[in-house]
Formats: structure tokens, C-alpha cells, sequence
């Protein structure tokens, strides 16, 4: 824990939100590897944007080359790469960006701990659940991932050898077998508008 710190007082998200004019809300995918997270949020990022509304998709991929690139793939890692992402989402989020992360975070206490952070800022978190079942998964498997991990050269890999816990109550449910990138898209900004998001 950081000593010697003080929080320095700036604007309030009601603030810069009436400044800015759009609210900011960060919008969770989960799922397993190859269940669409990262398409549907590209897509949804790209929709976002042609209609002039602030966002930014945070990848799990991509986050680990840079912010993230000193953790690996253990329970205690998976822990904190999502606990740093977390804190990340919440600051774009804050900032009245509509915030996209797509991170398979496997671990339901994990979600829930993203979803408190934000709640005791007083800001939106949606958590989306891109579900698929493992076998279609599998055969999409774009990054031959589950093939290495069924032959054991990737330890502790999502639905195959480590848990996969799914969301029990996601606000927003997209079974990616059978919904389009365009319909998937469609769902989560219809929701948005429900909760005058954007």
C-alpha cells in the first residue's frame, strides 16, 4: 500500500459528464477464449464511434503487452491482471468514456470486485457475458489455443484445465453460436439507450 499520498480533487464525473455531454459506463465482456468477446467489442467500439460517442476497448491481449506485461496465466496473476484492469475501466469511465473491456476473467469474485469498484464510485458497470459452449469454442479456436492446451503445452488454460466460473446474473447475455456480431451489437446498445447510457 502506497504511503505518503493524497487524493487531489478535481472535477466530479456529474461534472465533466454535463461538460462532455455523455455519461461514462464500462461494459464488461466475459467469456471464454474464442466466444466472440473481442469481436463483438470491436464491433460495438466501431458503432459507438460513427455515432460520435466517446469509447475505448481495453483487450485482454493486447493489455499484456504493455500494462500487464509483467503477469502470467496463475490464479494469483489472472487476480491482479483483472484487479489493474479494473482500476483502468473505472478511470475511462469516469472520465465519461464508454468503456469496453474484453477479459475472459474466469473468477466470478474477480467480476464482482470490478463491479464494487465502480459501484462505490458511483459509476455504471455492465457486465456482459459472452457465452458458447466449449466444444464450438474448440473448433473455432482461432489462435490454436485449445489444441495446445489439450496437447499440455499451455498450463492452466480456461474451460480445458483451469475454471471457467459464468456469470449467474449478467445484465447483458449474448450466446455468440447463435447471434451475430450485428445483432450482438444491436442487443448491447439497445440496452445502453434503456439506461440512458448514450
Amino acid at each position: 500500500m502506497a504511503t505518503n499520498i493524497t487524493w487531489h480533487e478535481g472535477l466530479t464525473h456529474d461534472e465533466r459528464a454535463k461538460l462532455v455531454g455523455q455519461k461514462g459506463v464500462t461494459l464488461w465482456f466475459t467469456g471464454l477464449s474464442a466466444s466472440g468477446k473481442s469481436t463483438i467489442a470491436t464491433a460495438l467500439e466501431q458503432f459507438l464511434l460513427q455515432n460520435k460517442i466517446n469509447s475505448y476497448r481495453l483487450d485482454g491481449d493486447n493489455v499484456r503487452f504493455g500494462l500487464n506485461k509483467d503477469l502470467g496465466f496463475s490464479e494469483a496473476d489472472r487476480n491482479e491482471n483483472i484487479r489493474r484492469i479494473s482500476e483502468v475501466a473505472k478511470l475511462f469511465t469516469d472520465s465519461t468514456c464508454v468503456t469496453l473491456t474484453s477479459f475472459i476473467s474466469p473468477y466470478k469474485k474477480d467480476r464482482q470486485s470490478a463491479r464494487e469498484l465502480h459501484e462505490a464510485s458511483n459509476l455504471p458497470f455492465v457486465e456482459v457475458y459472452v457465452d458458447v459452449p466449449i466444444e464450438v469454442a474448440e473448433q473455432r479456436d482461432p489462435k490454436g489455443l485449445y489444441k495446445k492446451a489439450r496437447a499440455g503445452t499451455i498450463p492452466e488454460f480456461t474451460g480445458i484445465s483451469a475454471p471457467y466460473e459464468a456469470p449467474e446474473k449478467p445484465e447483458i447475455h449474448i450466446k455468440s453460436h447463435e447471434t451475430s456480431i450485428e445483432d450482438a451489437v444491436k442487443q448491447i446498445y439497445q440496452y445502453l439507450q434503456d439506461k440512458k447510457y448514450v
